[in-house]
């Protein structure tokens, strides 16, 4: 799933990254996620948690809500 939709990151792309030793500050300036809007921080966090605390990549899930786009910005 796209866990940073600014920049194109998903949680695969993350969890690689962080089961790669990459702390989330790293993957940060890695991939950029979190750098834009910010509203992924949380779910990224998640999954970096997530994958260093020895969940399988099957087992990841976000414990954030979607919030939907405002108008500005889906218009753009």
């Amino acid at each position: 799933m796209i866990v940073c939709v600014c920049r194109r990151v998903s949680d695969r792309e993350i969890a690689r990254h962080a089961r790669a030793g990459m702390s989330f500050d790293d993957i940060q300036f890695e991939l950029g996620v979190a750098t834009q809007c910010g509203r992924c921080e949380g779910c990224a966090r998640d999954v970096v948690e997530q994958c260093t605390s020895g969940h399988n990549v099957a087992a990841l899930h976000c414990e954030t809500t979607v919030v939907a786009w405002p108008q500005s910005v889906a218009a753009a």
